[in-house]
């Protein structure tokens, strides 16, 4: 399993960016994807999860600013990150898990300047 995370960058505070997570070796159309960030300093956290069924969840600290979408034709999750904030800064990583085993992808940097 393979998952390819892409699309990070510098943004400034309010701004947007979009990260996408492509999933390969996996049945992905019944796959739960997680999006977790990790900030300095900080313990890895749970940002928001998609279901096989397009059903999501978010962290409070990103509800309503951020979207989690996916395309199970191209394998594809995206993570839409709307009005940015400086306390969004970390890598951000998508992650599956299949019968027990967890999966994690390499992580993309988001970096928002105050």
């Amino acid at each position: 399993v393979q998952l390819q995370a892409s699309g990070g960058g510098l943004v400034q505070a309010g701004g947007s960016l979009r990260l996408s997570c492509k999933a390969i070796g996996i049945n992905f159309s019944i796959t739960t994807v997680d999006w977790y960030r990790e900030a300095p300093g900080n313990q890895r956290e749970l940002v928001g999860s998609i279901t096989s069924g397009g059903r999501t969840e978010y962290a409070d600290s990103v509800k309503d600013r951020f979207t989690i979408s996916r395309d199970n034709r191209v394998r594809m999750t995206y993570l839409q990150m709307n009005s940015l904030k400086p306390e969004d800064t970390a890598i951000y990583y998508c992650r599956v898990a299949r019968a027990g085993v967890v999966y994690w992808g390499r992580g993309t940097l988001v970096t928002v300047s105050s």
